[in-house]
Formats: structure tokens, sequence, C-alpha cells
């Protein structure tokens, strides 16, 4: 059986899923999205990734296209006919159809939404951890309100092909004070020189992710000493670790930085701790 996709109301075959001409996401950008991990068929951290749905689309002013109940049952039979075990599932809500025109057309259409969902080698994703990854820094070219999971990605989309053509799994943003905000598509750690666990605060208007708040809950049963405080790339260049989080990498390890060697040029025993922790957390919690 071939991928199915819920596009409006209706499961269609991945193939022939359409949207209209003047999808307002096609047109202006003017959607959101959301990503889920799927771990033994079940989604990870379902009600963060919930909540953070619930505001993006407060932000932009767009009606939920169902309720949280109706939607829960429309990702998991996505899930199912997908048969998916290991993977991911993309939900992505605009405005809807209209006549092009800037401001929010009246009446209000209804809102558009589309979800698919695809399948994740455990084993691929194992064996890439074990190993670690490499990030490229890029300067922060993005709008300011980054904490809103907007379509519009074209920075993101030039980052991650920076990152590409470089071997790199990632690009960091920074910023024009010289500090890393975030990857174009994941929260940004180190283990700093000192043994400190950092990463930059979500008042800075970065993305708040959900794999990164699971994990701030985790680390505060550690031990671990740690700062919501950015970092330079030269900072991460010289920390004993560093590592990415999010729905699609999970808990990642990252060895090299702009070329250079982070720590001994190895996953390092934080980041492998954590990663192990946050899979056996988000197994048990996911629904």
């Amino acid at each position: 059986m071939g991928r199915i996709a819920y596009v409006n109301g209706r499961f269609v075959r991945h193939a022939e899923a359409a949207v209209h001409i003047e999808d307002r996401g096609y047109q202006f950008s003017d959607g959101v999205y959301e990503v889920w991990a799927v771990l033994d068929g079940k989604l990870a951290d379902s009600a963060g990734h919930f909540a953070r749905l619930k505001r993006s689309l407060g932000e932009l002013r767009i009606p939920a296209p169902m309720s949280d109940a109706a939607l829960k049952i429309v990702l998991a039979e996505t899930v199912r006919k997908n048969r998916i075990r290991e993977g991911l599932v993309y939900l992505q809500v605009t405005r809807g159809v209209a006549p092009r025109d800037h401001p929010f057309p009246d009446p209000p259409p209804v809102p558009a939404i589309v979800i698919t969902a695809k399948a994740v080698d455990p084993a691929i994703a194992k064996q890439r951890a074990q190993k670690g990854a490499a990030v490229v820094t890029t300067p922060e070219n993005r709008w300011g309100r980054c904490d809103i999971k907007t379509v519009s990605l074209l920075p993101n989309v030039l980052a991650k092909q920076k990152a590409k053509e470089a071997g790199a799994v990632e690009a960091w943003f920074v910023d024009d004070l010289g500090l890393v905000t975030e990857g174009a598509s994941s929260n940004a750690w180190i283990v700093d020189a000192a043994g400190v666990l950092r990463t930059r605060d979500i008042q800075a208007n970065i993305l708040r992710g959900v794999t990164r708040a699971s994990l701030l809950a985790l680390i505060d049963g550690l031990g671990v000493t740690f700062e919501e405080r950015p970092f330079t790339p030269a900072e991460a260049k010289s920390a004993k670790e560093a590592f990415i989080t999010g729905a699609g990498t999970l808990v990642l390890p990252i060895v090299r930085i702009d070329g250079a060697n982070v720590g001994n040029g190895a996953p390092g025993p934080v980041a492998k701790r954590l990663r192990h922790l946050y899979i056996e957390h988000a197994r048990r919690g996911a629904d």
C-alpha cells in the first residue's frame, strides 16, 4: 500500500493529494505547521506539540481546523494508514482558500489542513547518533517572530542547503551580537569548557522546542549544572560537547562545527546519556 495523506477532511493517496492554487499558505506562507516524532506507532510529546500548535494558530489569528480530540483521532489514523512504527507526522494548517489579497479575507475562509506521515529507519538514526554529526554557522536573517512555527521557511531552506553542501546536518544561526540563536530545524546546546550545559532561552524569540522542553524536565533530576544562556560559535567550538534537539533528530550529538572538532571529535557522555533518557521518556509518554 502506498502512502496516504489527510487533506481537508479526506484521506487520499499521497501521490494524488493537492490543495487549491489560491490557498494562502501557498501564496503568502499564511499558515503554521507542527511535527511529531512517532515512536512505537504513537505520537511522542503529544501534549507539547498540541500546545505549540494552538499558540502558533493564535498568534496568526487562524481558527483551529477541528477540536484537539478530533485532531488526535485524525493523526492516529494517518499513522495507522501509513503503517508507521518509527517516523514523523507533519501537520500544516493555513488560513484557507481566498482570492489573492494581502489582508485577512472577510468573511474568513475555512482553515485548510494537510497531514502526512513518513517512516524513519531507527537503525540509521542510531548509527548517526553514535557517530555524531556536523553543523555549520550562518548569519541570522529570519524575521523577528521565530517563536511562531510558520510555514515561511525560506531562510531555513537556504541554511539547510549551506549545511548540506558542507557535509553537515544542520546550520546554526548567529545573530548580530555574535551569539548562536538556534538551528534551522532544531535547538542548539553545548556543554561548555567549564562543564555547564547551556542553551538559549526562549525569550529571544527562538522556537519553543517541544523536545527542548521535555529535556529540561529530565535534566532537572540529573544534578547537571544548567544555564539558559546563549553562547558564541567560538565557545561552541571550544566546548566539551554539543548537540541538537528536535522531533526529527531527538537528541543528536554534534562533533564538528564549521569543520572544527568539538571536544575529541566524538559524541560526549552528556549528549549520549540525554539521548538515551529522552527516548525512554518519549516512548513511555507517547500516545
